[in-house]
C-alpha cells in the first residue's frame, strides 16, 4: 500500500464542530475527512509536515476548547503511523517556484515539493488546487 500526503484541511473537517447546520455538501465533506481519519487512527500510514500541522493546530486552537485542541494536537504527534516531516528554507524556495507556476498557495506547493521529495503519489485533500499537478492524484477516499 502507498503512502499518502495528508493535507490540513482532512483534520480540520473531521475534528471541528460548528454552531450552525451544515449544508449537505458540507457534510459530505465533513463524513469523508472522518473516514480518513479513522483509518489513520486504525494504522493507515500518512505524511504531512510541519507547516501542515501548524496550520491544523492554529484552527483547532480558534475553535475548539484549548483542552480537547490540545488532545487532538498530542494524539496527532504521537502516533506512530503519521511522519510529520520537516520543511527547510531550501524546501520553501522550491514551493514558491512551484506556486507561481501552478498558481497555487505556497502551502500547498510546499506539500507538492515533499511529495516529490519522497515519492508520494496521492493527497488527501479538499482543495482543489492540487488539481492542477498532474503527476499526483487528489483524492478524498
Amino acid at each position: 500500500m502507498s503512502v499518502a500526503y495528508v493535507d490540513a484541511n482532512v483534520f480540520v473537517y473531521a475534528f471541528l464542530k460548528t454552531k450552525r447546520a451544515l449544508q449537505p455538501h458540507e457534510v459530505k465533506i465533513k463524513d469523508a475527512a472522518k473516514k480518513i481519519v479513522t483509518r489513520i487512527n486504525e494504522g493507515e500510514k500518512v505524511v504531512t509536515s510541519v507547516v501542515h500541522f501548524s496550520e491544523i493546530c492554529n484552527i483547532l486552537d480558534d475553535y475548539l476548547p484549548i483542552e480537547e485542541a490540545l488532545l487532538i494536537e498530542r494524539g496527532l504527534l504521537f502516533r506512530e503511523n503519521i511522519l510529520i516531516c520537516d520543511v527547510s528554507k531550501d524546501d520553501y524556495l522550491k514551493a514558491v517556484s512551484v506556486a507561481e507556476d501552478q498558481s497555487v498557495g505556497i502551502n500547498d506547493a510546499l506539500a507538492y515539493v515533499l511529495m516529490k521529495k519522497r515519492a508520494i503519489q496521492k493527497v488527501y485533500s479538499f482543495d482543489k488546487d492540487f488539481d492542477a499537478f498532474a503527476d499526483i492524484r487528489r483524492t478524498i477516499e
